[in-house]
């Protein structure tokens, strides 16, 4: 089955206008706009949390200092890797994780 569209489409329902709606005030007392109480206080964390935000983002984010030193000793074979320190930071940070 299929039907033309033409777009000559004819409302039959004829619309009537809608008069706004009245509102009655309650009491004798005149409105008075709202007066805005929100607030906003900061936790001791949140505030410690911004302080190192703004540390971190004055920081610069690659110490080239630390580069060269472990560079330097790489390449004169004193850098000395400690398993148990890296399997140690490891465990910690998964307790963190799971914190």
């Amino acid at each position: 089955m299929s039907q033309k569209i033409d777009g000559g489409i004819t409302a039959n329902a004829q619309l009537r206008p809608v008069a706004p709606a009245k509102t009655t005030p309650v009491g004798d007392s005149p409105a008075r706009p709202v007066e805005a109480a929100d607030s906003l206080r900061l936790t001791g964390e949140a505030t410690n949390l911004q302080a190192l935000q703004r540390e971190l983002s004055n920081a610069p984010a690659i110490d080239n200092a630390r580069v060269q030193a472990v560079r330097e000793a790489l390449e004169n074979g004193s850098y000395r890797i400690n398993p148990e320190a890296i399997a140690q930071r490891m465990l910690d940070l998964d307790q963190q994780l799971l914190a």
